[in-house]
């Protein structure tokens, strides 16, 4: 057998999961968690000396598919800005050889996004009808993407500062999406009466204060890897329902939680349920009868998941 892995550019990548159901395949992989069939270890956080940046690996298992992998993603400090990048190592449980290399960009966009529409699907009332994006770059259209099926949507509306500085071209790409989506002039204006609010922001402190809406609301925030982002004020956590895609690891990453934690009382046994737990029928779905708040950190196991689906649709070499 070859020890050559397979080795997927970004643009390869990005045709691959054209190919695939990414959020069935999650589906598959957060049922696989509360089987026992899978294993997700924390987040590995390691500093690079003299403040030159940091990069975090994010690991995990998959018995049942015989494989395991490693995602690494570097943040390096730079004058002309922060480079961040991500490549993911699938290995072979039976063999012990590398089977793929593959530029994590395009994964990560797709497993972030999915997840969010996973956490939608279970979490969001059914009757929900008005969808609220904050947010408007590749993560936040990939969230349109995933998730403008998954309820009778009456209107999207998406917002982000950045909106008001893109070219004509660009704002009639982003709305060529959904017909139903309309670019807000603020965020108010997007928020207004919405049912879900998805956050999808590279900001490292809150972009909405979830006390002002004007109703119990699904929030979901993916956040960013800047140290202890977080886009929604932490003492919120005390008046949410909260959900995390995997209890056992979000809590010890999200830096709302985080500070939540130390400065506002909060504890992660306050946590509702994590995807696993929903998908498996352990935890039902919320009532709304205070508004409810969804935050993924991204797993290893998910661009193992989507890098074991594009490892099996490639030719043998």
């Amino acid at each position: 057998m070859s020890a050559t892995p397979h080795v997927i550019t970004q643009s390869q990548a990005r045709e691959c999961l054209a190919q695939i159901d990414v959020p069935q395949i999650l589906r598959k992989l957060f049922r696989d968690l509360a089987a026992g069939r899978a294993v997700q270890p924390a987040q590995q956080w390691v500093a690079f000396p003299q403040g030159a940046g940091d990069f975090i690996n994010y690991l995990g298992v998959l018995a049942e598919d015989g494989v395991y992998g490693v995602k690494t993603s570097p943040y390096i400090v730079r004058e002309q800005g922060p480079l961040v990048t991500a490549w993911t190592l699938l290995m072979s449980m039976h063999s012990g050889q590398p089977l793929l290399l593959c530029d994590a960009g395009e994964l990560t966009t797709a497993r972030t996004a999915a997840t969010t529409a996973v956490a939608v699907d279970a979490l969001a009332p059914l009757n929900a009808r008005r969808l609220a994006i904050i947010g408007s770059g590749k993560v936040a259209q990939a969230h349109v993407h995933y998730i403008k099926g998954l309820r009778d949507w009456q209107n999207l509306r998406m917002y982000s500062p950045g909106l008001k500085h893109s070219d004509a071209e660009e704002r009639a790409r982003i709305q060529r999406l959904d017909p139903r989506l309309t670019l807000a002039d603020s965020r108010e204006a997007a928020l207004e009466d919405a049912d879900v609010i998805l956050l999808c922001t590279s900001s490292a402190g809150p972009v909405i204060d979830p006390a002002s809406l004007s109703k119990a609301a699904l929030i979901t925030s993916i956040s960013t890897n800047a140290p202890r982002a977080h886009e929604v004020p932490p003492q919120s956590l005390n008046t949410l329902q909260v959900f995390c895609d995997y209890r056992l690891t979000t809590p010890g990453s999200a830096g709302e939680m985080l500070i939540a934690g130390e400065q506002h009382g909060w504890d992660s046994s306050a946590i509702v349920g994590d995807l696993p737990e929903l998908l498996s029928g352990k935890v039902q779905r919320p009532d709304y009868k205070r508004s409810v708040f969804f935050r993924s950190i991204g797993l290893g196991l998910e661009d193992i998941a989507l890098a074991n689906a594009i490892y099996q649709i490639q030719p043998p070499h």
